[in-house]
């Protein structure tokens, strides 16, 4: 699902602690005024979108999500937001599925999906996260 709207803030949810920093270090460098926060698991997202939600300003509009991760993948973070967040909350927020696995199954599943927005390999770079945004974003400044 994506919104076309302003991009705001971007939600990194992976287990790999130096991933989520290489990341925040692409989107710096595309110059947005964006808050970057990250999660170290679909636990910790589904906290994060679910606490953020008393407060629209702060929910994420973009969820970059890792397949593979401890304590709730990501394909259990898919199911739990299904059944767990406002429909008011999903409207709003943009899934892109990141992950090494080159799974056609993986592929399949994020593409009949119907909130998640894109599916992109890793490693990531910049020109991937700018690509990401331009296609599910106006970039047009407020």
């Amino acid at each position: 699902m994506s919104n076309l709207g302003r991009l705001n803030s971007i939600l990194l949810v992976d287990d790999d602690e130096a991933s989520n920093f290489l990341h925040s270090i692409f989107i710096n460098k595309l110059d947005l005024d964006v808050e970057i926060n990250s999660a170290l698991n679909g636990k910790e997202a589904l906290d994060f979108i679910l606490g953020k939600g008393q407060s629209e300003l702060e929910l994420p509009c973009m969820v970059m999500l890792d397949l593979r991760m401890p304590i709730m993948d990501g394909w259990q973070f898919m199911k739990s937001y299904e059944e767990l967040v406002p429909k008011k909350l999903k409207e709003q927020i943009t899934i892109v599925l990141v992950t090494i696995s080159d799974n056609q199954e993986d592929k399949d599943r994020a593409v009949t999906n119907e909130f998640i927005a894109d599916f992109s390999q890793k490693p990531l770079s910049d020109d991937t996260f700018k690509q990401l945004i331009q296609k599910h974003f106006s970039l047009a400044t407020t």
